[in-house]
Order: C-alpha cells, then structure tokens, then sequence
C-alpha cells in the first residue's frame, strides 16, 4: 500500500499540468506573431486600416480611400506570405494549386465587394489595371534592376516558357477582344444581350484552358536536380508557422481584406471627387498598388539575384493568372449574382492591352534581358497611366472628370 502511494508522484510527473500547456500554447501564438506580424517592415502599415474605418465616419471619402488602400497592402503582402508558408507541408503540387488560388486573392475580394456595389466599370478597370501593371512597371523594374545589377553581361531566361505565358495573354486578350468589336461594330443578334452571352460563354472556355495551363506547369515543367541539398535546407529554414497557424493567418488576412476592401470601393467615387481625377485612373493604377505591392518586390528582388525565370514566372504568372482565371471567374459570378459583368472592356482599354501583349512578347522572344528593355517597359507604363488620367469614360456620367 505505501508503495504504491509512493509511486503514485512518479505517475503524474509524466502527466504535462494544464499551466504547462497554457504556457506552450502562449509561446507558440507568440512565436506565430512574431514570425508573421512583426517580421515584415511593411506591416508599419496595418493600422492605417482601423484608422480608415474611423474616418469613413467623417465622411471624408478621399482619405477612406488613401487609408484603406495603405491598410490593404501589408495584408496582402502577408497573405502571400501565409500561402508560401502552407505549401511547404503541402508539397509542390498542392502548393502550387494554393498560391495559384491566393496570389490574386486581393484583387477577387475587392472586385467581388465592388459588384455588390453594382460597380462593374471598376471591377473592370481594375483587373486590366493589375494586368498592365505587372506586365509593365512589375516586369520593367524587374529587368531594369537585374540589366544594372549585371550590366556586363546579357541575363538570359526560358524563352520557352515566356512563349507560353505570351501565348496565353494572346488567348485571353482574343476573349475580351470577340465581345469588344462585337459591340463596336453593331454585329450583334441581339443588343447588348449577345455580348453579355458571348462573354459568359467565352468565360466558361477560358477556366479549363487555365486549368490545363496549371496541369501541364506542375507536370511537365523541368524539375531541379534533386540532389542539391541546399534548396532543402532553405526550405527547412523557411518553415516559420505550423500548418493550422497558416490556415488560421489566412482565415484572418482574407475576413480583413474584405471587410476595407468594402471601404476601399465605397470610397472610390468621394475620392475621385476630392482629388479631382478620373476614376478610370485610380481603377488602372492606384487600386493595382494594392495588389501587386508583394510581386513588384519579389520580382526585382530575384532579378537582382540573376533569377531571371522567377522573376517572369512572379510578373507574367500574375498577369497570366488575372487573365485567364480572374477575370473569367468574375465574369460568372457577376452571372450567379445576377450583375452583367461581361468581358467587353471597352475599345479604349482593350486597345492598350493588345499593345501591351504584342510589345512584352516581342521584347522576350530572344530570350535575353537588359535593362534598356526593363527601361522601355517603365516608360510603356507612364505612358499608359497619363493616358488614363486624361481618358474619361464614357459609360458612365461619374466617371468623367469633375470641373472646378
């Protein structure tokens, strides 16, 4: 009997005590916020979000405006870093699928906010906006750092899978441009229906092509030789939060995204108003900031490192990406909310993306950079944005520049 009453302390030693794991459970949200929160510079930026809310009760949409878009991108960037973090348990195929889901995850919530609105010309706008921007100013500073970091040597990429991505910005440029010159040149069955039709039905094309298109990169893409170890202990080295901290910091960027997403395009019009500039402009190339903010510097950042094919893969992957999947996504759920979200971007805007297109791939197609074609591309791209400053929109009275 006593020895058993002896041994009984011995038992409950093994057992771990309830303050115990209050104390690991505390160290590893503490650990997780440290690696998430306070690890990036940018997130400096956060409260300007909450601040932002506090002010749309002034009614001061111009400043709802510059501090929301200030508030979303650190969370942007952050749920970037959630999703990276996520692939490295989930292994390359479904880590691929995953960032394929939530690289744009920003631009889906703030157009799926802004047909809510009924704000189709901005949902528009913006998507075009975000593929120029990372085609032009993501790729441009990309290939102008890398030609200035290595300027004695030409920086060589896979023109082949460039070409592909080239090939499938034509193929989507050619479903936004069927319904455009429908419009424009009176050919319709039915008025403004067939359009609308056409769209949906292009739409529903486009998503398995973009499908096949993430098929065949995971599957038939070169692989690495395996035998370098030093990718592997990058990887480990990488492993900053456990997997269920992931999913919990993806909950959390993605509620918050669209809760000021929702500020963000219910002020677009005050600030257009405030500020005096079309919101055709601030659609194509401030709204896009928001989302590319994370690309742009990846990119530059690999560029400098003579990672020339990442670079591509981050700016053209995103611009590939937009296109083939985003913009067919929103046109059927502007379908499934009954909104006329359709892929008639208007001449004006289509235009200038069929420029864009031919130009990229004619400067990619030797395969070699410099920053003279990184310099060409900046240059292309302030271009587009005066463009906009000055283009007024014609379907809409709002979006015509106000008069003082």
């Amino acid at each position: 009997m006593e020895g058993n009453i002896m041994s009984q302390p011995s038992q409950d030693q093994g057992i771990p005590s309830r303050s115990g794991c209050y104390r690991s459970s505390m160290q590893r949200i503490w650990r997780s916020i440290k690696a998430v929160i306070f690890s990036s510079k940018i997130n400096v930026l956060i409260p300007f979000g909450p601040v932002a809310i506090v002010v749309h009760y002034v009614h001061n949409h111009g400043s709802v405006f510059f501090l929301s878009l200030l508030g979303i991108i650190p969370l942007a960037e952050r749920l970037g870093f959630a999703t990276e973090q996520l692939s490295l348990f989930t292994g390359p195929t479904v880590g691929a699928l995953l960032n394929a889901s939530f690289g744009n995850a920003t631009e889906l919530i703030i157009s799926i906010q802004a047909m809510r609105n009924g704000k189709l010309r901005i949902v528009q706008q913006s998507l075009l906006g975000s593929v120029l921007s990372n085609m032009l100013i993501v790729l441009g500073c990309a290939l102008f750092a890398g030609g200035v970091r290595h300027r004695n040597k030409a920086q060589i990429f896979n023109e082949r899978d460039a070409g592909l991505n080239s090939g499938m910005l034509m193929v989507a440029l050619m479903g936004m441009l069927s319904p455009t010159v429908l419009h424009y040149t009176n050919t319709e069955i039915q008025s403004g229906k067939s359009e609308l039709v056409l769209s949906r039905f292009t739409s529903c094309l486009l998503l398995p092509a973009y499908a096949a298109y993430l098929f065949y990169q995971i599957k038939y893409q070169p692989i690495e030789d395996p035998s370098s170890n030093q990718e592997e202990n990058q990887n480990e080295e990488a492993v900053l939060v456990s997997k269920w901290d992931c999913i919990t910091w993806l909950v959390i960027f993605t509620v918050s995204i669209s809760v000021l997403s929702d500020y963000l395009v219910d002020a677009i019009e005050g600030a257009s108003r405030s500020w005096n500039i079309p919101i055709a402009f601030i659609s194509v190339v401030l709204l896009p900031i928001v989302g590319n903010a994370a690309e742009h510097a990846s990119a530059i950042m690999f560029a400098i490192n003579d990672k020339l094919d990442i670079s591509l893969g981050v700016a053209l992957g995103s611009a590939t990406q937009i296109s083939m999947f985003l913009i067919p996504l929103c046109v059927l759920i502007g379908w499934m909310m009954g909104k006329t979200m359709d892929l008639n971007f208007k001449l004006f805007e289509t235009a200038i993306l069929f420029l864009t297109v031919v130009l990229v791939a004619f400067l990619l197609q030797d395969g070699t950079s410099n920053y003279l074609k990184g310099l060409l591309l900046i240059i292309c791209y302030f271009v587009v944005a005066a463009s906009f400053y000055v283009h007024v929109d014609a379907t809409s009275a709002d979006n015509k520049l106000p008069h003082g």
